[in-house]
């Protein structure tokens, strides 16, 4: 009876091989695998655990499903701690390899990257943020950014016949979007992640480490200046609130609500409006965020995954494995496929060519960069003055002052102890 009931649960769960009651199970050594809820669908992961384990017969995966919620706190513990269940392998955020990196809690995986795993294509927003001094830490898994989503209908009412290629092209369209009652743009004052593309774009940055001289904000050089006045100009070709973000309201809700041409977010989100209006189906498509050049997307902020190993990890050879398989071309590009997700090549993106607001994410991907690759960045995105200096600005303040206000907030918080 207890045997029936642990094959109910671990059946429930999709992770048989996990629970170890798949043949030849109990005599394998276990590789212990975090992978974050929603990342992988139980199907994928089905499939993948049996193909692995027959692949590798003296292994056998356990696959834990972990909540983003509190993920940090529980990850920081079992990379200084370690326990006999303790995890192999752990799916992490992107921007957050750099905390772990900073006590020598992860193993150095640089040698795989360069010879087996063909590292120089991974997409850079992926694979820098998992890099310190030069040694790669974090392997990419998958990814994701954001695109323009439009509407078709209002486009051709406007006259504009084909989506801008470059940003004075894009400025163009937007205003002349922008009249008989519609929004050219729906664009959030404190869209700060949008707002880093702009800057990057222009070359300049959030935060810069002076060459390992020490962390310091940047919003006020020139470059930094021109992306915010570029965001500016296309801000106010809408009716975005100067004083709230992305998700207050939610900017599915107000698009779904008609009379707004674009807005700049991931392509699922498509998903949403069309949900929340089922009579925008087929009336929406999907552009990269425009570049400065013609034809060349804009930089944009990406986001995704990528798995470490501990070094406390008990199976070393049994983790570099199972990273080698979730990241290579035959598994990765099957997840992107699966979950619309941007794979972690730039070679791979032709696999997701034919779904269009993936294949305009996978285009800017490879423009993607990352925030500043400091353990601290999480603490300057909790009191965020980011998004306080683009309010201040938008409601009319002087962008250089504020700019250095909130540069002098970045370089406090990056140069806190504990």
């Amino acid at each position: 009876m207890r045997r029936r009931s642990l094959l109910a649960a671990c059946a429930s769960a999709g992770l048989l091989a996990g629970c170890g009651l798949l043949p030849g199970g109990d005599d394998r050594r276990t590789v212990t695998v975090w992978l974050m809820k929603g990342s992988a669908p139980e199907e994928f992961l089905r499939r993948f655990t049996e193909e692995f384990e027959r692949k590798n017969s003296g292994l056998r995966l356990d696959i834990r499903i972990q909540e983003w919620t509190g993920i940090g706190d529980k990850v920081q513990a079992a990379v200084d701690t370690g326990t006999e269940e303790g995890p192999d392998v752990i799916e992490v955020g992107n921007t957050q390899v750099s905390q772990y990196v900073e006590r020598d809690r992860l193993l150095d995986l640089t040698l795989e990257a360069r010879l087996h795993w063909g590292g120089e294509d991974w997409l850079p927003g992926l694979a820098e943020p998992g890099q310190l001094m030069s040694h790669q830490y974090g392997i990419p898994w998958y990814a994701a950014n954001r695109v323009v989503i439009y509407r078709k209908d209002l486009f051709e009412q406007a006259g504009v016949t084909a989506p801008p290629r470059d940003r004075d092209a894009w400025l163009d369209a937007t205003e002349q979007l922008n009249s008989g009652g519609n929004q050219g743009i729906y664009l959030a004052g404190q869209d700060w992640y949008t707002l880093a593309g702009f800057i990057w774009e222009e070359g300049g940055g959030l935060a810069d480490d002076g060459g390992g001289g020490g962390w310091h904000g940047t919003l006020d050089t020139p470059a930094a200046l021109r992306g915010m006045d570029f965001y500016q100009r296309l801000q106010a070709l809408g009716e975005g609130p100067v004083g709230a973000d992305e998700e207050h309201p939610p900017q599915a809700q107000v698009f779904a609500r008609g009379q707004v041409a674009q807005m700049v977010a991931v392509p699922g989100l498509a998903r949403t409006v069309v949900e929340q209006n089922p009579q925008l189906k087929g009336k929406l498509g999907f552009f990269p965020v425009p570049g400065r050049l013609a034809g060349r997307p804009g930089a944009v902020f990406i986001g995704g995954s990528d798995l470490v190993i501990p070094n406390n990890s008990r199976e070393r050879d049994g983790a570099v494995a199972v990273v080698a398989a979730l990241t290579g071309a035959r598994w990765d590009t099957e997840l992107a496929r699966t979950m619309n997700y941007v794979p972690n090549k730039k070679s791979l993106a032709k696999a997701v060519g034919d779904e269009e607001g993936v294949a305009a994410m996978a285009a800017g991907a490879a423009r993607g960069q990352a925030t500043p690759n400091s353990p601290q960045w999480g603490k300057v995105e909790a009191d965020n003055p980011i998004k306080e200096y683009m309010t201040k600005v938008l409601k009319g303040a002087d962008p250089a002052t504020e700019a250095k206000r909130a540069s002098r907030r970045i370089t406090e918080t990056l140069t806190s102890v504990g």
